[in-house]
């Protein structure tokens, strides 16, 4: 396999002999089919210095929307609680139907095996008062002796609401959750059971566009979440299908994140400390915004440089590094780097998209940029109704290549996979001359 050269981004790539790094080969060796259905990933160990308060746990991140068929996602939960047997605590907090939502999860993580039981911890809709809940002895006794802990998607203020006392401090029902993590055991959870797995998260955001022209306040659109994750990164869910990427870097910006990971749905990252890999349908979207700039001068968001890198199934990223390692069957495949001599570019259309907020668009146009012969692309973001009678506001989105842009593909999945590492980003507001059309 060829060595890869080392570039100027702060995303590194290692494949071939730089994966002699020991302990990330061991953890991220590629998994083959087989592999997947059993969950089987092996894992890093905590070092025995670790200091006790250090959380040691995993982190089972899902961008909502998963098939209880998905058994590869489901399977590593249980996998990580430690297999046959696990105690999994599911908690329904989010969910306007808790008692449904959450026995629905009990019972596939029973059917792989599991011991998964209900947390009656509900704002609404059971029987049991949520405040007696979140202080039951028992009930939270049940919880600390647990391996593993769900949190069903829905809305994630409940999550905080439940957990979080009046007086902000974490309830004896959180401090077990946390006793869980710090024990090693695994924190799962989908939609806004992600959310919350950042130290802050969206609570009652507007639309992503509305978001990108009236900004975000702390206690309104954006809130505490429970900070399972490393500090310096932010999490979002239904990234790729909701065009929520936008809106991370607008609540990334305002809290001073430097990095951020969408995971779109029926996906899940994988952390390991420091160390994450994708499993499941699509895939996660990193954002870099470390080099990232801002002008005052500009009445309304805009960023220069951001870098955005996307991760399929089977690619696995160092969190703190940012060294990406693609799946074993892009590594061995079509490597894209436009950069190199012998580049064959596969398209050769300007790229230009309408909706850059639609299903999947920033994902498609990343996809055709980093395998184009021209080396920019753009695409907008407003109002079709209200373009369809006047001037409105919008944005335009300018990706382009560096230096450090490339990628891999394969069809070995049996469609087109990609791993595209580093297609930088500007944003700023425009005005879309309207009426849009004339009939």
């Amino acid at each position: 396999m060829t060595e890869m050269r080392m570039r100027r981004g702060r995303l590194l790539v290692v494949t071939g002999a730089v994966l002699s790094l020991f302990m990330l080969a061991v953890w991220f060796a590629p998994l083959t089919s087989d592999q997947e259905v059993q969950g089987e990933i092996p894992r890093l160990e905590a070092p025995e210095e670790q200091d006790p308060l250090t959380p040691r746990g995993k982190l089972v991140i899902m961008g909502g929307s998963e098939r209880f068929d998905n058994v590869v996602i489901w399977s590593e939960i249980v996998r990580l609680a430690g297999g046959d047997g696990a105690r999994i605590a599911v908690f329904p907090t989010a969910s306007g139907n808790p008692q449904v939502d959450g026995d629905d999860v009990v019972r596939v993580l029973n059917e792989l095996g599991a011991n998964a039981f209900f947390v009656p911890v509900a704002v609404r809709g059971l029987s049991v008062p949520c405040a007696e809940a979140v202080v039951d002895p028992q009930l939270v006794q049940a919880v600390r002796e647990s391996q593993g802990v769900f949190f069903v998607g829905g809305s994630q203020s409940r999550i905080r609401q439940a957990l979080i006392d009046e007086d902000g401090e974490h309830t004896p029902m959180l401090d077990a959750i946390w006793d869980v993590h710090r024990q090693g055991g695994v924190i799962a959870g989908t939609s806004a059971g992600a959310a919350v797995m950042s130290r802050i998260m969206y609570r009652n955001a507007r639309s992503v566009l509305g978001t990108l022209i009236h900004g975000v306040t702390m206690g309104k659109e954006l809130d505490h979440g429970l900070g399972f994750l490393n500090p310096a990164w932010f999490v979002e869910q239904h990234c790729l299908v909701r065009g929520r990427f936008a809106r991370s870097l607008v609540a990334m910006h305002d809290q001073g994140f430097s990095y951020g990971v969408g995971v779109d749905e029926d996906t899940a990252l994988v952390v390991d400390g420091d160390l994450a890999k994708v499993i499941g349908y699509r895939g996660a979207l990193i954002m870099d915004l470390s080099d990232a700039q801002s002008d005052d001068t500009i009445a309304g968001f805009n960023l220069q440089n951001v870098k955005l890198t996307y991760l399929d199934r089977g690619d696995a990223i160092n969190l703190r590094t940012l060294e990406v390692s693609p799946a074993k069957e892009k590594a061995s495949d079509r490597r894209i780097d436009p950069q190199a001599p012998d580049f064959r570019p596969h398209f050769r259309h300007r790229i230009f998209c309408n909706d850059m907020l639609g299903n999947m668009a920033v994902h498609d146009l990343m996809r055709q940029l980093v395998d184009n012969q021209h080396d920019e692309a753009h695409g907008l973001a407003f109002d079709g109704a209200a373009a369809r009678q006047g001037s409105t506001p919008g944005f335009e989105f300018r990706f382009f290549r560096g230096d450090d842009t490339m990628g891999w593909e394969t069809e070995a999945f049996g469609g087109d996979d990609y791993t595209i590492v580093n297609v930088h980003l500007d944003i700023k507001p425009i005005t879309i001359a309207g009426p849009l059309y004339q009939k």
